[in-house]
């Protein structure tokens, strides 16, 4: 058999490496506690999950909902005047996404021909280069440094690449970093993209996970942002709905039309009791998200002050469900740390490496366990003894 030369790109996905060496270690009785993957373990609300019920048990939504619904549209841009202070004319501004992920494999097709540069962030999520590798486009990585506080220096974009670029992505609060960037970032990067003709993707899906009293807003709030681009936006974190695959795409009415077409021959639309689901949740009762924010707050100070106190120091995140931390002393190499963590303390974490060149040095952590889970990890890496020999 003969394959397409574009899956000589791809391997296994680092997240079904990761499982896959978890179930190794659950086969020897092992305790695992998964840092790995960003799987919200905090249920939805009541009243979320009461749709999701009522709806599903309804044996008229088991058609092919087709496209979205002018209620979910609705719903979708009274959401971003309410919370975002942001405008949408809901029938040319917003399509829905079957969970962001999917919208991040699609756009590139629908934006980058076979050749055409994109440009993306270093570390950054994977599917930021996977989706524009699967349309055949270029990588360009944007490198997001410590010493800058993690935001991406446009004026280092030589000027070849970015008169090349047709998209670029970025994303604040960032993943896998924690980053926020200021307002002036936002304005930097909307004057750069109108000098070169770029089309921005701003993956927003963390805007609800930002800590210690500060918040965050939408890249689509600042002048001339609907201009150049679009954010993407999830339901996942923020309402416990990973499972349900609800996003969002917003802002540009040219990049959400074509974004639609390229959809509407992909996919029958999102399954109606979704639609509905979605709905519920940022329309109805928002106290469930600040529940929510402290809940992966609290997580952070036990995680990251316990490292630090066993002697791995690890500074805390100021956003998102994640924590980005150096490798310990004497270790080099993500993978190979990761691997030597999970044998030895049972505690399954995401080597830095996985998300771009950049980020070799560090592994990522998730805050996806309880508050006793975090306190065991921490006393399993102190016990295995790792940080000491």
């Amino acid at each position: 058999m003969e394959f397409a030369k574009r899956m000589e790109l791809f391997g296994v996905g680092i997240f079904s490496k990761l499982l896959e060496l978890k179930k190794q270690q659950l086969a020897k009785g092992v305790h695992v506690v998964d840092l790995s993957v960003g799987t919200p373990n905090i249920p939805p609300a009541q009243h979320i999950l009461d749709t999701m019920a009522r709806e599903a048990a309804d044996k008229r939504n088991y058609v092919y909902a087709i496209s979205d619904t002018a209620e979910l549209q609705d719903a979708a841009a009274a959401w971003y005047h309410r919370r975002y202070g942001v405008e949408l004319d809901p029938r040319t501004e917003v399509v829905s996404l079957l969970g962001s992920q999917e919208g991040l494999a699609h756009i590139s097709l629908a934006v980058a021909d076979e050749g055409d540069v994109v440009l993306v962030p270093d570390p950054c999520y994977p599917v930021f280069g996977d989706g524009p590798r699967i349309a055949g486009a270029k990588l360009h990585y944007m490198p997001q440094r410590r010493e800058n506080g993690y935001l991406i220096d446009l004026d280092e974009i030589p000027e070849q690449v970015a008169r090349a670029a047709k998209l670029m992505i970025v994303s604040y609060p960032n993943n896998p970093t924690t980053a926020i960037a200021p307002a002036s970032f936002y304005q930097e990067l909307i004057a750069f993209a109108k000098k070169y003709g770029i089309i921005v993707l701003h993956d927003n899906a963390y805007s609800e996970l930002v800590f210690d009293g500060q918040t965050c807003g939408s890249f689509l709030a600042y002048e001339g942002a609907k201009e150049v681009g679009v954010e993407f936006n999830s339901l996942s974190k923020t309402y416990g709905l990973a499972g349900a695959r609800i996003g969002f795409c917003v802002g540009n009415a040219e990049v959400v039309s074509k974004l639609s077409t390229l959809k509407s021959n992909m996919d029958y639309g999102m399954f109606l009791p979704v639609q509905k689901t979605a709905i519920a949740a940022i329309t109805g009762d928002q106290s469930c998200v600040a529940v929510t924010r402290q809940a992966y707050e609290t997580r952070r100070n036990i995680l990251c002050d316990g490292l630090s106190a066993i002697g791995w120091p690890v500074d805390r995140s100021k956003a998102t469900m994640f924590v980005w931390a150096k490798l310990p002393q004497k270790f080099e190499n993500a993978e190979q740390f990761a691997l030597e963590l999970l044998e030895r303390s049972g505690v399954l974490v995401t080597p830095g490496s996985a998300f771009g060149p950049s980020g070799e040095g560090h592994v990522r952590l998730a805050l996806v366990q309880d508050e006793e889970e975090m306190r065991y990890a921490i006393h399993a890496i102190d016990q295995s003894g790792i940080l000491r020999s």
